[in-house]
């Protein structure tokens, strides 16, 4: 029985990882996976259904801490964008040439991504895109730039992506040591296929005949208030947990009462039909939902593995057969490519105790690292790939050819430069 509970999770794996091509959503396949593996344990497992359903108990907290911080973020960043908040970023970028545009993109969505999540930096600044370059293919280019600068700017920062914020709410990483361990090497990661990327754009930029205005009805003064109060909610939360101690969902939920309450004042005396679309309810009904769905399920999918021995097993038989820990995480960066890194780093987690490895320990930080920009390689290795690639409808093919070398040479430069980083510190 335990046997059919590895088969199920390894189906499910390649039905997500397949997801286009069999066009079957991938979050009812993590949900499907995650109810079969939890029934199939329960009659396997020695320990009893009453036994089973105390862990899984356990397991359902820990997720729901990452799923309740996921929604409040992504609310937060919905909320900024209908008052058309950045703006304020977006209308200050001034270039001619396509080098020096590119060098802005860069730095503006790695930063842009160390605050938000990487997906949603994503989304921002493909569709800037669109309102800077009139020819396809520079701003598909530019579009697997910002995949890669938007995961590089992710993985340094406890709120800049899924993993890492999964590491950083499990306890094995502290904000702190993240952001002063992985800045270089994810610096690295982003300037070597800049400098790449720089020798292949030649030429001027070329503007859109008609510039489609996203702006709403909001003036400037509330553009610039909820640009500055959306990215303090999410800027406030890893404060909120360094001083209170307390997890960071109830910072978010916090911080996200705080947006609602001043954007409730902000627009109290204006009509029902002027501030519908200002509200954080509407907000609430834009987020994405599947997403959010596939979080709960592959999470507690992973969570059956770790509950029943295998992933700690696996860790064993790892460290048998390879021994060395920097390749072991390489190797699952590399798969990261491939396969969603969400489900690798929550195995990641299960396969290796805190008790053996502390907190920000050499494993933690390399894993934060390598699960959140070996996704760069591929496009459908990352949230931020899934998302350019359904805005500029990017073919699989194409992003393997013209942007995935550039990413594996970012990806093993900053491996290099975090050995070695960590080999001079420590």
């Amino acid at each position: 029985m335990m046997t059919m509970v590895a088969v199920v999770f390894v189906l499910a794996y390649a039905m997500i990882a397949l997801e286009h091509p069999i066009k079957i959503n991938k979050s009812a396949t993590a949900l499907i996976a995650a109810g079969l593996m939890w029934t199939l344990y329960s009659f396997a497992s020695p320990l009893g259904a009453e036994g089973v359903s105390h862990q899984l108990t356990e397991k359902l907290a820990e997720t729901a801490a990452i799923v309740f911080f996921l929604i409040c973020a992504m609310t937060i960043v919905e909320v900024t964008d209908s008052h058309g908040g950045f703006e304020v970023i977006t209308s200050r970028i001034k270039a001619k040439k396509l080098t020096s545009l590119l060098w802005i993109i860069g730095f503006i969505t790695f930063y842009l991504s160390s605050i938000l999540d990487n997906m949603t930096t994503t989304i921002v600044m493909v569709s800037l895109m669109k309102r800077l370059l009139k020819e396809r293919k520079q701003r598909l280019f530019f579009a697997g730039i910002i995949v890669i600068a938007a995961n590089a700017g992710g993985a340094w920062t406890p709120i800049g992506d899924v993993t890492t914020t999964m590491l950083w709410i499990g306890g094995q990483i502290t904000t702190g040591n993240i952001m002063k361990g992985l800045w270089i090497a994810s610096m690295i990661n982003l300037l070597v296929p800049l400098i790449i990327a720089s020798f292949m754009l030649k030429g001027n930029i070329v503007p859109p005949d008609k510039v489609e205005n996203g702006a709403t009805n909001t003036s400037q003064f509330e553009k610039t208030l909820m640009f500055f109060m959306g990215m303090g909610s999410l800027i406030f939360v890893p404060i909120f947990k360094a001083v209170t101690h307390l997890p960071p969902y109830l910072g978010i939920l916090f911080a996200l009462g705080v947006l609602w309450l001043v954007g409730n004042i902000l627009h109290r005396n204006k009509p029902e039909e002027e501030k519908d679309h200002l509200t954080l309810t509407k907000a609430l009904k834009r987020i994405d939902m599947a997403s959010v769905v596939f979080f709960i399920g592959i999470l507690l999918a992973v969570a059956t593995l770790s509950a029943n021995g295998m992933l700690p097993a696996l860790a064993q038989w790892l460290d048998v057969k390879i021994g060395n820990q920097a390749i072991i995480v390489i190797i699952i960066g590399l798969c990261s490519a491939v396969i969603d890194n969400i489900p690798l780093v929550a195995a990641s987690m299960g396969m290796y105790p805190l008790a053996q490895f502390p907190p920000d320990s050499f494993l933690w930080e390399f894993i934060a690292y390598c699960a959140g920009t070996g996704g760069s390689i591929l496009i459908i290795g990352s949230a931020a790939g899934v998302v350019a690639m359904g805005l500029e409808k990017i073919e699989f093919f194409w992003y393997a050819r013209r942007i995935g070398p550039l990413a594996f040479a970012g990806y093993f430069a900053g491996v290099a430069a975090y050995i070695i980083q960590y080999n001079l510190l420590h």
